[in-house]
C-alpha cells in the first residue's frame, strides 16, 4: 500500500480564516505565503487590508535602491490584487514625493478604498492628489506630513467617521468645511498646527484630540462628545492676545458637552479655559465625567483654581483626578487671598463618587495645599491621595507631608500616598 497522504488542514479552513491569518502577517510574508503550494499561489493577492512599510523590502544603505525596490514591490502588489482594498496603509520613512503614490492613490479610488494612512518620512512635503477627494466611501482617514488642499467643487467625505491629519499643510477655512463636510464624523484628531483658530460643528463626534498652537478654538456643535485631550501650546504673541479677550474661553470650549466622560487637558489648558468673563453659575452639569487629567495647572493664578473648581464640582460622578502643577517653589512664601477657599467652595459639596487623585510636581504652594484639603474633607468614598513633589522642591517635602496628614479626611479608608 502506498503512503497516505496527511491531509491540508490549513489550506482547507475558511476563506475568511485564511484571509484573517495573512492579515496578521507583514506583507512581505503574505506575499510569500504564495510558494508553499498551488492552492496559496494568490490567496494573498484577494486582502482587503495592505499595509506596507519599512519592512516590506530588504534593507541596505544605498537609499535610491531601497526607493527604488520599495516602488517596485508596492506597484506589483497593486498590480496583482484581486477585489476591493477596503484598508490601504503606507508608513515609510523614504519615499516623500514619490509620483508613484498619486498613482497608487488613483488606482485605490476605483477599489472601494475605506481606510488610507500615509505616514510619510522627514523631507519634502507631500502635496495629497486631487484623485483622493473621489474616494466617496472612505470611513478613516489619517494623513502624516501632507499638503492637503480639497478642490472648491469637494463636499465631503459622507461616510467617514475618523479623522486624523498630523503636521499637515491646509487653509484653516478648509479644515472646518472638512469636518462639517463629514455628518457620520465620530473621532478627529489634529495635531502639530501653528496659530490656528478652530470653530468645530461636528454633531455626531466622540472623541477629539487637539495639539498644537490654537489661537482660539470653539466647540460649536459636539453634543455626543465623550472623550477629548488637548494640548495647547503658546508663544508670547498668542498669551498677550488671549489676556486681552471677553469672550469666556471655558463656555466656548465646555459649554456644549453634556456627554463628556474624560477630560485631558495638558500644557496652557487650563490657563486657556480661564480666559474670559465668566458669567457666573454654570448651566451644565457633567453628569457623564468620570475622569478628569489637568497638566501644569498654576495654584498661583486664582483664575486657572476657579477653573478646576468650576469641573470637578459640576462632575457629580467623578471617579479620578490627576492633576500636575506648574508653580515654583519661590511663590510658595506667600499666601494671598486663602480666604478664597472658604468663600467660594459651598460646605455642602462633597465629591460622593470620588474614588482616586493623583497630583504630581507640587510644590507645595499654600493654595495646593489648600485644595488637597479641601478634597480630602469632601470625598466620602476616597480611596487614595497620590502626592508627587515636583523635583526642585527639596526643603519644603517634610512640610508637605506633615500637613497632609493633619488634614481631616472624609474617607476612614483614604490612604495618602506621598512618593518623594
Amino acid at each position: 500500500m502506498g503512503d497516505v497522504e496527511d491531509p491540508d488542514l490549513i489550506s482547507d479552513l475558511p476563506q475568511s480564516i485564511l484571509e484573517s491569518i495573512l492579515t496578521r502577517l507583514p506583507i512581505r510574508d503574505a506575499v510569500r505565503t504564495s510558494i508553499l503550494s498551488s492552492k496559496w499561489r494568490y490567496r494573498w493577492t484577494t486582502l482587503t487590508y495592505l499595509v506596507f512599510d519599512d519592512k516590506c523590502i530588504r534593507m541596505c544603505s544605498d537609499r535610491p535602491v531601497v526607493e527604488n525596490c520599495m516602488v517596485n514591490f508596492i506597484t506589483r502588489a497593486l498590480f496583482l490584487h484581486q477585489g476591493p482594498i477596503h484598508k490601504f496603509q503606507l508608513s515609510t520613512s523614504y519615499l516623500q514625493c514619490c509620483p508613484d503614490i498619486d498613482q497608487w492613490i488613483l488606482f485605490l479610488s476605483r477599489s472601494d478604498i475605506k481606510e488610507l494612512v500615509l505616514e510619510l518620512g522627514e523631507g519634502e512635503w507631500f502635496r495629497v492628489p486631487s484623485c483622493l477627494f473621489n474616494c466617496k466611501k472612505l470611513t478613516c482617514l489619517e494623513l502624516f506630513r501632507c499638503e492637503f488642499d480639497p478642490p472648491p467643487t469637494f463636499k465631503g467625505f459622507l461616510c467617514l467617521r475618523s479623522l486624523s491629519l498630523h503636521q499637515v499643510l491646509v487653509a484653516p477655512e478648509a479644515i472646518e468645511s472638512l469636518i462639517s463636510g463629514c455628518p457620520l464624523l465620530e473621532s478627529l484628531a489634529l495635531s502639530y498646527f501653528d496659530s490656528l483658530a478652530l470653530n468645530i460643528c461636528a454633531p455626531n463626534l466622540k472623541y477629539l484630540c487637539l495639539e498644537g498652537e490654537f489661537t482660539d478654538i470653539c466647540l460649536e456643535n459636539t453634543p455626543l462628545l465623550v472623550a477629548m485631550s488637548v494640548a495647547m501650546y503658546m508663544n508670547d504673541e498668542m498669551a498677550e492676545c488671549f489676556e486681552q479677550s471677553s469672550k469666556c474661553n471655558f463656555i466656548k470650549f465646555l459649554g456644549g458637552v453634556p456627554r463628556l466622560e474624560r477630560l485631558a487637558g495638558h500644557i496652557y489648558f487650563t490657563k486657556y479655559l480661564s480666559i474670559g468673563d465668566y458669567p457666573g453659575s454654570l448651566a451644565i452639569t457633567y453628569s457623564h465625567l468620570k475622569i478628569i487629567e489637568l497638566y501644569q495647572v498654576s495654584f498661583e493664578d486664582m483664575k486657572e483654581i476657579r477653573v478646576v473648581l468650576r469641573l470637578i464640582m459640576n462632575s457629580p460622578n467623578l471617579k479620578e483626578l490627576r492633576i500636575s502643577g506648574s508653580s515654583t517653589a519661590v511663590a510658595s512664601v506667600e499666601a494671598p487671598n486663602l480666604e478664597f477657599w472658604a468663600k467660594e467652595c459651598p460646605k455642602d459639596c462633597t465629591f460622593k463618587q470620588l474614588k482616586v487623585v493623583k497630583m504630581t510636581d507640587m510644590s507645595g504652594v499654600p493654595h495646593e495645599m489648600e485644595f488637597m484639603k479641601f478634597l480630602l474633607a469632601n470625598s466620602p468614598v476616597l480611596e487614595t491621595m497620590s502626592i508627587t513633589p515636583c523635583v526642585y522642591v527639596m526643603d519644603g517635602r517634610l512640610n508637605m507631608l506633615i500637613q497632609l496628614v493633619r488634614f481631616r479626611r472624609a474617607s476612614a479608608e483614604a490612604e495618602i500616598i506621598f512618593t518623594r
